[in-house]
């Protein structure tokens, strides 16, 4: 697949944190803006506007986050390629996690026009920011 895609920057710096495994859901993880919880085997990875993150928590900030705007359909092959592709091959960072309406991608903040670039050069219609601050 190798179709044009919506996309959208979400307002605000996201930070990607870890937890221990066993570790209960905090209370900052709960606000404004996109946020995400995985929970696998080893540990707790927590997704969210970096300024809930507290001092002391094991966290990579800096982030920009920018999502698909869909549905797709489940079967849909290439969706992901063809949103990272651009990225990757002209050497941006990403953290990808997929929901059930669409895709968001972390990308170094500081990435943020190249990133633009690269995705409206492969044919994506980039739009203004959305979300909360």
């Amino acid at each position: 697949m190798n179709q044009a895609l919506k996309i959208q920057f979400l307002h605000g710096r996201y930070a990607v944190a870890r937890l221990s495994a066993n570790a209960d859901v905090p209370k900052w993880l709960n606000g404004p803006g996109f946020q995400a919880l995985i929970r696998a085997d080893d540990e707790l990875t927590l997704v969210c506007l970096e300024n809930r993150v507290p001092n002391g928590v094991d966290a990579e900030k800096g982030w920009n986050c920018l999502r698909t705007i869909g549905p797709f359909p489940f079967e849909a092959a290439g969706i992901v390629q063809s949103l990272i592709a651009p990225l990757s091959d002209n050497g941006i960072g990403v953290f990808v996690i997929c929901t059930y309406d669409g895709e968001h991608v972390l990308i170094p903040a500081q990435d943020a026009g190249k990133a633009r670039h690269f995705l409206e050069i492969a044919g994506h219609k980039v739009n203004e920011s959305m979300g909360h601050e």
